[in-house]
């Protein structure tokens, strides 16, 4: 800045200096130095003749952007008038503060001949931020003032310096320091340039808690949201230093000591000190404790006659006796607030009037309702839906426009709405006075998210070998709330493709309808020498049908039907001689199953569901009842039943508590093709492990065939036992039980953010009821004659030819190098005619089957228990779960597994 002066008519000549302010937290200027001050013209003789000056002309000298009138036009010098010093004064003072000028100065008050010399403010060229790394520019750009083709003045710098400061304040940096620099460019332009130097993020390095006496300072630390900076919590937000924050945890801190009762806490202070070298923050509380209070007596005086006020008082959570706790009188309002709503009253003023009684320590407390008028909802107003159209919202909406107003329709409209999943969690309804006393209007603010889901995968396993994933997914297509998916997979041991719609609501009726069209190939397999092995095939071909409807607000019926084709095989290098499945290589529980078959079913979902919330629940309860009937034509005929409730309790602090169980049984409606065979396919039988059954594998528990090899030879034959050596098939069950009880844990905020949410829980359950299966083969029990040891010994089979002619070997070579083939003749061998020749009887070609001991295994309804932690992880690649579980009950054959891990499912 330069100095300026004004010259002046009177005894003497006045300089005012206008000097640049320091910015001493910002830095310095990089300017040119100031210009030297005007000179001062001479003293005038006396004050008598200043009264007598008046102004001749006026005109304006350096101006180049701005007109000479508008220049004249800051001031309150006008042509023929009187001036003198305070006149001129004011003339500089109003021009400096147009902010126009860097320079004024006034010349020719001794002849009245006013000249204002003055020079313009430059025109800034550009803004550019250096050295900023945390904050992008185009996010400081939007808090600065400073633009391109503006005036630059210094008052609007210091302004910037201080916004962008206070942005790097908001990210816990107050280390932070801006330091704008200007360059001068041609024709009075500049660039103004903001120098950063970020410095690390401000921690919380102590909280020190003053004045407590009866709660530790780690408990009141762990009340706080603000967290001191330790290795243990270097995932969190809260560990940097928020003055928002820290006003919110004096709130925390009365919360905690009014809900532990004691109502006469007080924060005295909270005093956040910055460190000197600025990186880190000392916090102080100053608290004092009082004394601990008892509820005293609980009454309700009520002004709206539909209450009984001993009977309101007598449901209320503030229960005389008990510790004062302000959350329970928070709820007792609330649930005051929630009985007058289902009377139709919106705003019920409830007023809870606290009469400490100090010398006992009792608090009593009279909840008075003040006189009210029913209301009526006058108009429901739904923002922020940009996709979803307003019909899918409306429709989930328990009130219309006109209707009484009902606190509990309210609250189920909003659950309605969250269970959609459209939308951002804790959506609520407001309630907002209407045009008249007794009406109000419900707003609804919705904040949309993403409906669509696209997974592509393509990778390789020990398991599946090369393998291609791949869906789409749509649950709110064309904002019409209707659902849309695709799906298709490839691998060496399955492959599917799958189309799905579903309209919940046709023809805007209550009414659903949807279809699926579905292809798939899956292979069972087992494990041997930890080598998996595919034992049958499966290819299912078929669509489903399904329509369903609201009963009542909370019961639902569904009606579906299903046709599929099923063709289950067996590989015939591996499982078949002679052309026909062989029970000793496939066991004749497998080689039963061969064949095509046709289901045709029909059946029906009956179910209650009053769930606060269908995607994460933490109230409420869900009941169901499933049933299947095949037999409408097809050759498959048996009635399936599947039952299943589950409980959900918010038992507080967080915790969410839930208890599931379901049970199932399948009817076989045609007889047993045999004896030691099961009425239904093993295909249409029920299974049972992970990931349903937490801590056990894949259809690891339930009846099942082991194999078990015997060792070579005669001497010391025994059994291989080894859990590696044993061939193991699931033969599923006809009926099943699953239980599980979980606790949901809650977590801080660092790992709320991450969508982190820890449980424990217990799983119990049980599948059972197949028919035992017969003995594949009963080998020969052969005595050894030479030690007289009896051993188990093989079973040979006769190998036929194509035409089912038994096969016989010979020497088709020398005595000295023989070779050994095939012939059908019994006796002699073959000419190349094929005619027999010769007498010498040819020894009968046989497969051997060596000897091997089938147990049935796991078919009993005893519980099998597991317990484990898990948690859910919103990760951006989709939701994920991951349970450790150790399982404490099991039966002979059962199948644990310690982890599981499953994407894009949740339990």
């Amino acid at each position: 800045m330069t100095a300026t002066k004004v010259s002046n008519f009177g005894v003497r000549e006045t300089a005012l200096l206008l000097a640049g302010t320091c910015l001493t937290s910002t830095g310095a200027w990089a300017q040119a130095a100031p210009a030297a001050p005007l000179q001062a013209a001479p003293t005038p003789p006396n004050t008598a003749a200043q009264a007598a000056n008046v102004i001749k002309s006026m005109r304006v000298e350096g101006a180049q952007r701005i007109e000479p009138d508008t220049v004249i036009s800051y001031t309150k010098l006008r042509v023929g008038q009187a001036f003198n010093n305070e006149t001129l004064d004011q003339a500089v003072k109003d021009l400096f503060a147009s902010e126009l000028f860097a320079d004024v100065a006034i010349d020719g008050a001794l002849t009245g001949n006013v000249v204002l010399r003055v020079r313009e403010n430059p025109i800034i060229n550009r803004v550019l931020f250096e050295g900023n790394k945390q904050l992008k520019a185009d996010k400081i750009t939007k808090e600065v003032k400073l633009a391109p083709r503006q005036i630059f003045t210094r008052t609007a710098v210091r302004q910037d310096v201080e916004r962008i400061i206070e942005l790097y304040r908001r990210q816990g940096r107050f280390a932070a320091t801006i330091s704008p620099k200007m360059v001068s460019l041609d024709q009075n332009r500049v660039d103004i340039i903001f120098e950063i130097d970020e410095g690390p993020k401000s921690k919380v390095r102590q909280i020190n808690i003053l004045g407590n006496e009866v709660f530790s300072d780690k408990k009141i630390r762990g009340e706080l949201q603000t967290k001191q900076a330790r290795l243990t919590t270097f995932l969190s937000s809260s560990t940097s230093y928020d003055q928002d924050r820290l006003n919110f945890d004096q709130q925390k801190l009365r919360q905690f000591y009014l809900t532990e009762g004691y109502a006469d806490f007080k924060v005295i202070s909270a005093i956040a000190e910055l460190t000197p070298d600025k990186r880190d923050f000392i916090i102080t509380f100053v608290v004092q404790e009082g004394k601990r209070y008892h509820f005293g007596d609980i009454t309700v005086d009520s002004e709206i006659r539909d209450f009984d006020n001993k009977k309101l008082a007598s449901s209320l959570a503030a229960k005389k006796g008990n510790w004062y706790d302000a959350k329970k009188v928070e709820d007792s309002v609330e649930a005051i607030n929630q009985a007058a709503g289902l009377f139709g009253y919106a705003f019920a003023e409830v007023n809870p009037e606290f009469q400490p009684d100090r010398e006992n320590l009792m608090m009593n407390i009279n909840f008075h309702i003040s006189e009210s008028r029913r209301t009526y909802v006058e108009r429901i107003d739904i923002n922020g839906n940009t996709l979803t159209q307003d019909k899918v919202i409306r429709r989930e909406i328990r009130v219309a426009e006109g209707d009484p107003f009902n606190t509990f329709q309210v609250k189920r409209s909003q659950d309605r709405i969250n269970s959609l999943g459209y939308f951002q969690d804790k959506l609520e309804i407001q309630q907002k006075p209407g045009s008249a006393p007794d009406r109000v209007i419900l707003e609804t603010n919705v904040e949309e998210k993403s409906t669509g889901e696209l997974n592509l995968s393509i990778g390789f396993s020990s398991l599946e070998r090369f393998l291609v994933q791949g869906s789409v997914r749509q649950r709110n297509f064309r904002g019409k709330g209707q659902e849309l998916s695709l799906s298709a997979n490839y691998s060496q041991f399955s492959k599917s493709v799958e189309v799905g719609f579903t309209e919940p609501y046709l023809f805007d009726r209550n009414i659903a309808l949807g279809f699926n069209v579905f292809r798939r190939d899956f292979n069972q397999f087992n494990f041997l020498n930890n080598s998996r092995q595919t034992t049958f095939n499966q290819i299912s071909t078929g669509f489903s049908l399904r329509t369903g409807t609201a009963l009542t607000e909370f019961l639902s019926l569904q009606l579906r039907y299903q046709l599929s084709q099923d063709d289950v095989t067996l590989d015939q290098g591996t499982f078949f001689t002679n052309g026909v499945c062989d029970p000793l290589r496939a066991g004749r529980f497998l080689c039963e199953q061969i064949g095509n078959r046709l289901t045709s079913s029909l059946g029906y979902v009956l179910s209650f569901d009053n769930l606060n919330n269908r995607l994460r629940p933490s109230a409420g309860q869900r009941l169901s009842i499933t049933q299947d009937f095949a037999g409408l034509g097809g050759n498959v005929r048996y009635a399936r039943t599947v039952v299943e409730g589950a409980k959900y309790w918010n038992v507080g602090s967080g915790f969410i508590a839930s208890f599931a169980l379901q049970g199932a049984y399948i009817l076989p409606l045609q007889r047993s093709p045999g004896p030691g065979i099961d009425a239904v396919r093993i295909i249409d039988r029920f299974y049972l492990g992970e990931p349903q059954f937490r801590g056990f594998q894949i259809r690891g528990v339930g009846p099942r065939i082991q194999r078990l090899a015997y060792t070579d030879g005669t001497v010391n034959q025994t059994l291989i036992d080894a859990r590696n050596q044993i061939s193991d098939d699931p033969l599923g069950g006809r009926a099943y039980y699953l239980g599980r009880a979980e606790l949901e844990i809650p977590l801080g905020a660092g790992a709320r953010e991450l969508g982190l949410r820890p449980s424990i829980f217990l799983d119990f359950g049980a599948l059972f009821g197949v028919t035992r299966p017969v003995s594949t083969a009963n080998f020969p029990t052969l005595t050894d004659p030479a030690t007289g040891r009896t051993f188990v010994g093989s079973i040979f089979t006769p190998v036929l030819d194509a035409n089912g002619n038994r096969q016989y070997t010979f020497n088709s070579g020398t005595a000295d190098a023989p070779i050994t083939s095939v012939t059908t003749c019994d006796v002699g061998i073959p000419d190349t005619a094929g005619v027999c020749i010769g007498t010498v009887a040819n020894p009968l070609f046989t497969s051997e089957q060596t000897p091997f001991l089938e147990r049935f295994v796991g078919n009993s309804a005893r519980p099998r228990i597991s317990v484990g932690i898990g948690v859910n992880w919103n990760s951006p690649f989709g939701p994920l779960r991951i349970d450790v579980a150790r399982a404490l009950l099991t039966s002979p054959g059962d199948q644990t597994k310690l982890i599981t891990f499953n994407v894009g499912t949740g339990f």
